[in-house]
């Protein structure tokens, strides 16, 4: 029972706060700023946005093909069918419970190829530790390319007393983690000791594996289909039309965390896409009509690949 209520709090808290994120937002807008931005729609440019759209089917595609090389080191050949339409699931349930699509890729290939859970599982893990090594670089490239705009920002919602206090109290916590990491025996230090050696093992795992360069030039290609599908967006709107290099990164970067940490983003993705555009004199009724095209485009195709993989996945693959 109390599983089954975490599991649909997980769901309903982060929509409902989205939700009331959104109607916070736009009820402060006036009608000539509704007005604005529902100009900005009408106006849009969608053959970019379609173009985006193909650029999103092919990072699928990337990823599925870069799956084969971790699942070779455990024994399994699924193909690329399967694996293409695992990975369109798994970013179809990511949209109920963040991070929950690794789980279904697992099972579909337990299900429909016999491969063991547990071993599909931890490939998949071995990926997101390259991934997460990959999303820190465009976070490194980020700060560098645009650390002054990025530190007003803070300054402008934290004031400085606060942001200090903040960094204190951070570096304190670090400290103290660093000595109980070190020296406790608590069970929750050493159970963390173990996912961290998990960890390790994992990107030692793909570092050693003999098709590594293949899959990280995946990864690189992965990556890039993400960041190319968000800059080639930004033309869909004439207001946008003019967004540097630096502006996209930091954009991508807030924009992914959000998509990682939330429902899919809802909500809060196009309030903080507006935010961040606004510091680059982008009008805010632009920034948010660009939001919500982005995030509505790539939601829409993450549903159409979604039903179709459900649809075609017990044609393609004989359940087990």
């Amino acid at each position: 029972m109390k599983k089954g209520f975490s599991s649909y709090a997980s769901i309903l808290i982060p929509i409902l706060l989205g939700a009331g994120l959104t109607y916070y937002t736009y009820n402060s807008f006036s009608d000539e700023q509704i007005a604005q931005m529902k100009k900005y729609f009408v106006t849009a440019n969608y053959n970019y946005v379609f173009i985006s759209l193909i650029i999103a089917v092919l990072g699928c595609v990337f990823r599925a093909y870069r799956w084969k090389y971790t699942l070779q080191e455990i024994g399994a050949t699924p193909g690329f069918k399967i694996n293409f339409l695992a990975v369109c699931i798994g970013y179809f349930i990511n949209l109920t419970i963040p991070r929950s699509g690794e789980v279904s890729r697992a099972l579909v290939l337990k299900n429909y190829k016999n491969v063991p859970f547990d071993k599909a599982f931890g490939t998949i893990i071995a990926e997101r530790i390259v991934d997460l090594i990959f999303l820190l670089l465009f976070i490194s490239v980020a700060l560098f390319l645009e650390f002054s705009t990025l530190k007003n920002f803070l300054l402008l919602y934290i004031p400085l007393g606060k942001l200090l206090l903040f960094f204190i109290v951070g570096l304190v916590g670090f400290l103290i983690f660093l000595i109980l990491y070190k020296y406790s025996n608590w069970k929750y230090i050493l159970l963390f000791k173990s996912k961290i050696e998990g960890l390790k093992e994992g990107i030692f795992s793909v570092l050693n594996m003999p098709n590594k360069w293949k899959f990280l030039f995946f990864t690189l290609l992965i990556w890039l289909s993400y960041i190319l599908m968000f800059y080639i967006t930004v033309f869909s709107l004439e207001a946008t039309s003019s967004i540097k290099l630096g502006t996209i990164v930091v954009a991508f970067v807030i924009g992914g965390l959000t998509m990682s940490f939330t429902n899919g983003g809802f909500g809060f993705f196009p309030v903080l896409i507006a935010k961040i555009l606004v510091l680059y004199n982008i009008p805010i009724e632009a920034g948010n009509a660009f939001g919500w095209i982005i995030w509505t485009s790539q939601l829409l195709i993450t549903i159409l690949l979604g039903i179709f993989a459900f649809l075609v996945l017990p044609i393609v693959g004989q359940k087990k």
